[in-house]
């Protein structure tokens, strides 16, 4: 479950930042272009996933400590992006790669 949130949270936060104004944005993929010709429907889409991965923080912890692991999730995954993107290091595969890492993690140790 706290696998699914960091991918939502990942999600949500490229969402916001592909509707950025001031970013260094590569159009690699056909939803990066759809998202920066779709600046109000990707803000919508980015603060549903926030709100979403909050919610599922909420539910897999407690109020406080949902909230403070959801923050720092957030400031961690935010300034990656932020770093990582214009160096065009953030791709699918590496992605994919690090949420099934992540997943057998979580499923052999809970």
């Amino acid at each position: 479950m706290i696998t699914i949130a960091s991918l939502i949270v990942f999600l949500a936060f490229y969402t916001l930042y592909y509707t950025s104004k001031r970013a260094a944005l590569s159009y690699d993929l056909g939803f990066e272009k759809w998202m920066q010709k779709n600046p109000k429907q990707t803000k919508i889409t980015g603060l549903v996933l926030l709100a979403a991965a909050y919610a599922m923080w909420l539910f897999t912890k407690s109020l406080g400590s949902g909230t403070l692991m959801f923050f720092i999730q957030l400031m961690t995954i935010g300034s990656l992006i932020i770093i990582l993107t214009p160096l065009k290091k953030v791709n699918s595969k590496l992605l994919l790669a690090i949420l099934l890492i992540a997943a057998i993690l979580e499923f052999y140790y809970n």
